[in-house]
């Protein structure tokens, strides 16, 4: 992407919420609505004499991410102290790894708008705990330390990406693939999967890096690529005028649409990194990824691609459907439960999906595990469009009644006397009456002007209110009308 002569150079780090039952190195449960400091342990509290112990699932989970990703896994890794005081970390330090990370050396390949394809590198994949919230009032900071000690991987790009578009991209794409994993939740409310990201622009053709800004803990897709295009301007105007770009870290203010300054280079901390004396080296055998490996789900692009192969719909609504897990399953519920497999029936519940599902969910600001309408109920629906009982217009109106009242497709045809026409004899009897009805037209049309055929069509729709079979409507217009 070139933006007013600079190119934009884009790298994020992701911190992604593992989700196992405990804490990283505790045996305190993770509770995301547990009241305020229920949810603390010695340990995470940091007091006196008490030692960490690693949490298995947690460095299993990491594996996976690192495997999936395409990461070399290190047999031998360390866990280090990063220190520096701040309220909500009692310890003084942050438990994380370092020089010697888990995985490193990873890929992610993201498609675009355009169709087109681009492999993002990752650096490293690194173990880490959470610390605690703190929640500024007015004169002065309460600190909720049930999310210290909650683990975390965090996942480091290559600064790979040209655009925001890349750049929501990437994290949608890394988004899939650890919930795909049921390594994370991904509650982004929660803050279960949330990004930092680093911009600077540079001017075209020129291969050394600008300076860079770091925008920090941006957790929706939406406002990381409003960020990104916001910041790309911010800096694109210093530089046109001749001043220069700080390195300094930024906040996000999404409701002024702006990055603000939250501490410059001189003013950022030197974390003091050394390795971890409580803990010793994590050592992972080549037999435990083997394992690993081998557990591993189904993934977002083979999914896609047995869709598109299995099923012949377009590769694009295939990327739609796999980039979330709960849709996919969706998709492949809404197949089972109408008992047919075959490419016709994945169409049509593709197109409905890509159509009046997401319109729905965007409308409301709603999940793909949010749809109000179960599989089985959604099926029903598409039973009575395969078999004619109604229009696919009519079905949109029984479609927006389900999901509003909770009521079943055919429940609601019954009531609101919805059942589409399909009997020869009455739609030849209305037929006629709008041919009697409209003898301009008519005389037109069999002079020649075949594009009134249309007309007809909708006035017989008119005429039934929408309930005539459209297939019917035609071929006995065909034969009511005779040749043009």
């Amino acid at each position: 992407m070139i933006y007013e002569g600079f190119e934009p150079v884009i790298g994020l780090e992701v911190h992604v919420q593992l989700a196992t039952k405990t804490k990283l190195f505790s045996s305190e449960a993770i509770q995301f609505d547990a009241g305020p400091n229920d949810r603390v342990s010695p340990i995470c509290a940091g007091h006196p004499g008490t030692l960490p112990v690693l949490n298995k699932r947690a460095v299993e989970y990491a594996i996976m991410a690192g495997v999936a990703l395409g990461c070399e896994v290190r047999l031998n890794s360390v866990f280090s102290r990063k220190n520096y005081f701040y309220p909500d970390l009692p310890k003084g330090y942050q438990i994380s790894q370092y020089d010697l990370p888990l995985c490193e050396h990873g890929k992610l390949l993201i498609e675009l708008s355009d169709g087109s394809e681009k492999e993002v590198g990752i650096t490293r994949i690194h173990m880490e705990e959470d610390a605690g919230k703190s929640i500024h009032e007015v004169g002065s900071t309460l600190v909720n330390l049930n999310r210290a000690g909650v683990p975390l991987v965090e996942i480091v790009s290559e600064p790979d990406m040209r655009s925001p578009e890349e750049a929501g991209a990437y994290l949608r794409k890394l988004y899939a693939v650890v919930t795909y994993l049921g390594i994370c939740d991904g509650n982004l409310q929660e803050g279960n999967f949330r990004c930092d990201a680093n911009v600077s622009l540079r001017p075209v053709g020129e291969s050394k890096f600008g300076t860079r800004a770091e925008l920090k803990n941006l957790n929706s897709f939406r406002f990381v690529e409003k960020a990104i295009e916001y910041e790309m301007s911010r800096q694109a105007d210093l530089l046109r005028n001749g001043k220069k770009v700080i390195q300094e870290t930024r906040l996000y203010d999404s409701d002024k649409n702006v990055t603000k300054s939250m501490r410059s280079k001189e003013e950022a901390h030197d974390y003091r990194y050394f390795p971890e004396p409580d803990l010793i080296p994590l050592k992972v055998t080549e037999e435990t990824i083997s394992d690993l490996r081998s557990k591993l789900p189904e993934l977002p692009d083979a999914k896609k691609e047995r869709f598109v192969k299995e099923y012949e719909i377009p590769k694009y609504d295939a990327g739609v459907i796999t980039g979330s897990k709960p849709f996919s399953h969706y998709f492949e519920g809404v197949l089972e439960s109408l008992g047919q497999k075959d490419p016709k029936a994945a169409k049509l519940v593709s197109n409905w999906m890509m159509t009046e599902v997401l319109r729905v969910l965007k409308e409301e600001n709603l999940e793909p595990d949010q749809i109000k309408i179960s599989h089985k109920a959604f099926a029903g629906l598409l039973k009575l469009i395969m078999d004619g009982t109604v229009s696919g217009k009519i079905a949109k109106e029984v479609f927006q009644k389900m999901w509003e009242s909770g009521k079943s497709a055919s429940e609601l045809v019954q009531e609101l006397g919805l059942v589409q026409i399909s009997d020869e004899g009455e739609l030849k009897t209305l037929i006629q009456e709008v041919l009697t009805e409209n003898p301009n037209q008519l005389a037109q049309y069999r002079s020649g002007k075949d594009k009134l055929f249309g007309f007809f069509v909708g006035q017989m729709m008119k005429k039934t209110q929408g309930k005539a079979n459209p297939q019917l409507v035609n071929e006995l217009l065909k034969e009511a009308l005779g040749p043009s």
